[in-house]
């Protein structure tokens, strides 16, 4: 089963992902991860993108497919895998389409969680991060026993500029932009389904997995 998993930031495809990987006993692989592993290896691929971010610019789409390929060409990915993060925009997606098809290979599954903007930008300015031992926390699903400070540590919790509303929005309207074209990609080619994400997180995955079977 090859999976990639669609959203906006903040719907809670990530932990989908993972709990979809535990659940088929396939890898949950994202980009962030491969960039990480391939790096701290030194491989040629993870030095290539060092560059790249180290002078804070985006690892071009090519190599980005390159680093993917190579993760799921992996003993650990022969009876499949769920992508969180990759493919992001359609060159990303036609590159992946591409060199899977080298490999007789093609993707069975595009989940699209869907969530309305408003609800991920309360969700999202909800969260609390301790600044100390990074814990995280949400006011209203997972709030500290004392309000604004950490169970942990006791250091005071901050809102992160990431979750900050006019930050939030801003990825939003990046992700409308650059990855929504996805989901009519996906869907032509006739492997889309789309869960509603504002459910309990439970319920997600029950309807995701009444899809997958």
């Amino acid at each position: 089963m090859k999976i990639i998993m669609l959203g906006a930031p903040g719907a809670g495809k990530g932990t989908q992902a993972k709990k979809i990987a535990a659940k088929y006993g396939i890898p949950h692989i994202s980009t962030g991860d491969i960039f990480r592993a391939n790096i701290k290896e030194g491989t040629e691929l993870g030095r290539k993108a060092k560059e790249y971010m180290d002078q804070g610019l985006l690892v071009p789409d090519e190599l980005t497919c390159d680093l993917v390929v190579d993760r799921i060409s992996q003993q650990d990915a022969s009876n499949g895998y769920v992508l969180d993060g990759f493919p992001r925009t359609i060159p990303q997606a036609e590159a992946l389409t591409k060199a899977l098809e080298a490999r007789g290979e093609k993707i069975d599954y595009a989940i699209d969680v869907t969530v309305p903007d408003e609800n991920i930008v309360s969700r999202m300015s909800g969260r609390r991060a301790c600044l100390k031992c990074g814990a995280t926390y949400h006011l209203v699903y997972n709030p500290p026993k004392k309000e604004g400070v950490c169970d942990n540590c006791g250091a005071e919790l901050a809102l992160r500029d990431d979750d900050k509303p006019e930050t939030v929005q801003k990825r939003l309207n990046v992700y409308h932009a650059q990855t929504q074209p996805l989901i009519d990609y996906y869907s032509k080619a006739g492997v889309l389904f789309s869960v509603d994400g504002t459910q309990d997180i439970d319920k997600v995955f029950a309807d995701i997995v009444a899809k997958l079977g």
